[in-house]
């Protein structure tokens, strides 16, 4: 017998370790099945399992079990990254802690640091991903240093490289000046600083008594000027583009140049050009061809090497001995040296405060600093054009259609790509550098080494770059690399390309469309056929989780709290197309609410003599209850099938809810409490209970795994024996299921108003009445009082809380309730129950008062200046106010109508 409490604690980590022994999850390449592939977004090896792996990685396995039992040869790639900057950044703490660094022990010997921690603490994400239910194939277990995954890495830069799409070039990159290297826009994040505003005076240089006023955030950048922009609409400075002003402090003629970059809206209308400190004033010196001296070293100190050839002393103006002094400080404390020594020359106009956005390096803390340096760069916008039109062609869909407009968005206008990070865990760049600096590169060093022999006419000593690879360039070889390549592997021949990739918009820039650009260029053929997207995980009132708002989630708590599959049914369930979802403790308990509901509905079942081995055939139901939960079983498989054919994840819950809470439990299992007293009847209804109680097993077995085994174990439903490869249910035959939903949809919606009326009209839960039913006999209808009502007075007396039901002729007894069906009028006479009178008008007040509240919230609904200003979780919030506030209204003039009768 089950246990009276659902307690998932007791067999969820049992069963994983069963499934994985016997192999349950692993791809079958020899079978004639067709293959559905997903790759997993590898996790990094530092991770712990956080609200966004719980996401994206209990969608992906719906969907790979949902296949599996379709019989398809499922393949869910497992492997991990090996995440340069956040693993060493996890090593250099640990080696602090001993008083050592990198630099002291070596770079072999630090990389022999970082496997050994890889190998000892590594692990953490695979054990957790195992505790959420993740079904990949463990044995293909990949990591994007592995030494297959690494050939394939050099492979790919060493054929760009020969093609001309990877090239050394001086351009502007993220500088993480505490990492010391260039980092991705996706490891940058934004934060909001108080700050000030400087208004600076240049003087024009050849009217010393006039200047243009600058309002910068930067004064420490000022050095690296080297022009001063106004819009070329501008009438203010329309006189001065094209003459010279005076750059404070370093004395050197600076042009003032007309460009649209500048915003006549903003500040003073004039920006400073600092082209290697700023990507929009890089791209301005890029247009006006203008000199870019950089003026931060790797620390964001100052270095004034690049200007030292260009100061003037100027009286009152220029001082080269102030610059000077500034060589070495910190970029902060030259900002304070700066801006005093502008003060004292009387040449800073006003200080304000300012709020701002500021970059940050989402691992180090530290502000980022924009910064023109020598990088490898890898041609994107060549590479982007096969993917941009793989999109177009429909070879790949996004999923909402909606983000196709995003990724075209960002491919039409993409960047060089730089390919190279100034770490030493990671892929070491693959070239090599001769005396003079000449290029090698090469698969291996032998070969680079040959290659140095052929050019020179002699042996010479070659130089290995020291920087490695992005990380981001290995994971773009995911979908081929972990199958094989460039080896021609039956596996990559097999599960290439895959079906479907499910991540989250963030990364569609990223990793998404570089997957695409590689798997085109080097397979020839699109990664993945489809590309559903999902929104970001936030707390339940809808804002991003964050440790410094509080409101970060663990799900390990959640698990160990609820239960793995309460918390996949909650993710599930707020799963709708590409928005953001809100999750948060109370959600994952109702979810938890609902697998009880179906470990109690089983309990029952048990109790009452059902089993999983039954020779039960569906289509020889006569009952009309068994036919009507037999028919409502094929439409509940026919839903979630097509549901989850369109990724609409919160359909496929929603059915799965409905079907289990509503039908089977609330009225199946309630109807059959008196059959299963019937000798004549209980065979029957036991064999239908057990095959429902399979189809439901079935088709919930993707998203609440564990306890859908644990139940199927328990019944013994043992073809197959584990659930994991049972088929996904399909629809039965049903004797004559229109005159079975004909008759129980009836009943259900009696039973359904009657309780809605006693709700709204306040009526004592306690108080019994009988239920007229009136009309019928005049309206001919007679024999479906008969055939379709009378065999369930018992149920509708027990449900709907009357004491009997019966036909009742001529007007409606005074102080009664009236609800109107299509096929019938239902009166429940009230008098000596409540005060009809009364009632009628408190309901009427209450739809005043909610009508009043609705109009409040419509007016903030059609308000312009609201939806522009308003947060969108402010928006949505309100949106879903004015639905419940709607829902309210009606089931309160629901009840006015049912009195209507009784008030006149």
């Amino acid at each position: 017998m089950l246990e009276k409490n659902y307690s998932p604690g007791e067999f969820e980590q049992r069963l994983y370790e069963g499934w994985e022994a016997a192999g349950a999850f692993a791809a079958r390449p020899n079978s004639p099945a067709k293959p559905f592939t997903i790759m997993i977004p590898p996790p990094n090896v530092t991770g712990s399992l956080h609200m966004g792996h719980a996401l994206t990685f209990t969608l992906q396995d719906v969907l790979i079990r949902w296949r599996r039992m379709q019989g398809y040869d499922a393949l869910w790639q497992p492997g991990t990254d090996h995440a340069g900057i956040a693993t060493q950044m996890v090593v250099e703490r640990l080696l602090a802690a001993e008083g050592l660094n990198r630099q002291t022990l070596g770079r072999e010997a630090f990389l022999a640091r970082v496997w050994r921690w890889k190998e000892e603490s590594g692990g953490s994400i695979t054990r957790q991903l195992r505790r959420l239910g993740a079904s990949l194939d463990w044995a293909r277990e990949r990591f994007t240093m592995d030494p297959g995954l690494s050939r394939a890495v050099r492979e790919v830069f060493v054929r760009l490289y020969r093609e001309g799409l990877i090239y050394r070039d001086r351009r502007l990159v993220n500088w993480d000046p505490e990492l010391q290297s260039a980092i991705s826009d996706l490891e940058v994040e934004n934060r909001e600083v108080k700050g000030h505003l400087w208004y600076i005076r240049y003087p024009i240089a050849d009217a010393p008594e006039r200047f243009i006023v600058v309002a910068t955030t930067r004064p420490e950048t000022m050095l690296g000027d080297v022009a001063i922009a106004v819009h070329p609409e501008d009438t203010r400075y329309a006189d001065l583009v094209g003459r010279t002003a005076i750059l404070p402090l370093v004395g050197r003629r600076i042009p003032i140049i007309a460009d649209p970059h500048s915003d006549p809206e903003k500040g003073t209308g004039a920006v400073k050009i600092t082209p290697a400190h700023d990507f929009n004033d890089f791209a301005v010196g890029v247009r006006h061809h203008l000199p870019m001296p950089s003026v931060l070293d790797r620390q964001a100190c100052i270095d004034i090497s690049e200007i030292s050839g260009e100061l003037v002393t100027i009286p009152g103006l220029a001082e080269p001995e102030t610059v000077r002094a500034l060589a070495g400080q910190d970029r902060f404390a030259a900002r304070r040296a700066i801006v005093d020594a502008l003060g004292r020359l009387g040449l800073l106009e006003k200080i304000e405060p300012h709020t701002h956005q500021v970059p940050h390096g989402d691992r180090s803390g530290a502000p980022i600093e924009p910064r023109l340096t020598t990088q490898w760069f890898c041609n994107a916008a060549e590479l982007a054009k096969a993917a941009i039109a793989a999109v177009e062609t429909g070879k790949t869909r996004f999923v909402p259609k909606q983000w196709e407009n995003t990724f075209f968005a960002w491919m039409r206008d993409i960047q060089p790509w730089c390919i190279s990070r100034q770490l030493w865990w990671g892929h070491r760049i693959p070239a090599w550098y001769g005396p003079d600096g000449q290029i090698f590169v090469a698969m291996e060093e032998a070969e680079a080494v040959a290659l140095a022999r052929a050019a020179y006419g002699k042996e010479v000593p070659l130089k290995q770059d020291e920087d490695v690879l992005d990380t981001w360039f290995s994971s773009a070889l995911w979908p081929f690399s972990t199958l094989g390549w460039p080896e021609q592997t039956p596996d990559l021949q097999r599960y290439y390309p895959t079906d479907v990739l499910v991540t989250g918009f963030d990364i569609i820039f990223f990793w998404v469309a570089r997957m695409m650009m590689m798997g085109l260029h080097f397979m020839g053929d699109v990664p993945f056929r489809t590309v559903c997207i999902h929104g970001l995980v936030r707390d339940e009132r809808g804002q991003k989780m964050s440790k410094s708002r509080g409101n970060v989630i663990d799900p390990l708590e959640l698990i160990e709290q609820y239960g793995a599959d309460a918390l996949r049914f909650a993710i599930a369930a707020a799963t709708g197309p590409g928005r953001d979802i809100k999750l948060g403790a109370a959600r994952v308990e109702g979810a938890r609410n609902f697998v009880t509901k179906l470990w109690n509905a089983a309990r029952f079942c048990e109790m009452h003599g059902v089993s999983g081995k039954t020779a039960f055939q569906p289509e020889t139901a006569r009952l009309p209850l068994c036919r009507w939960v037999l028919d409502a079983a094929n439409r509940a498989i026919e839903d979630a099938t097509a549901a989850l054919e369109a990724y609409r994840f919160d359909e496929y819950a929603q059915v799965c809810y409905k079907f289990t809470w509503n039908t089977f439990c609330d009225w199946f299992l309630e109807f059959a409490k008196p059959a299963l007293e019937d000798a004549a009847a209980a065979e029957e209804v036991r064999g239908t209970a057990s095959y429902v109680l399979g189809t439901l097993l079935r088709l919930l077995h993707p998203v609440i795994p564990f306890v859908s085994e644990h139940l199927w174990d328990h019944f013994g439903f043992d073809e197959p024996l584990s659930l994991i490869r049972a088929p996904w249910p399909s629809a039965c035959r049903v004797y004559q299921p229109d005159a079975a939903r004909r008759d129980l949809d009836l009943i259900v919606r009696i039973i359904s108003e009657v309780r809605s009326a006693r709700n709204a009209l306040h009526v004592p839960a306690k108080a019994r009445f009988p239920l007229l039913i009136r009309n019928i006999i005049a309206s001919g209808k007679r024999d479906l009082f008969a055939e379709s009502i009378l065999p369930f007075v018992e149920q509708i007396c027990r449900l709907a809380g009357v004491s009997e039901v019966r036909i009742a002729e001529g007007a409606p007894p005074e102080q009664a309730a009236q609800i109107a069906l299509a096929e019938l009028e239902i009166v429940l006479p009230l008098a000596g129950v409540i005060d009809t009178k009364a009632e009628a008008a408190r309901l009427a007040r209450e739809a005043e008062a909610l009508q009043r509240d609705i109009g409040k919230l419509d007016a903030k609904l059609t308000n312009a200046d609201f939806l522009a200003r308003a947060p969108a979780e402010v928006v949505e919030e309100t949106k879903r106010r004015r639905d419940e506030l709607d829902m309210e209204h009606a089931r309160v003039k629901f009840a006015i109508r049912s009195l209507h009768a009784t008030a006149d």
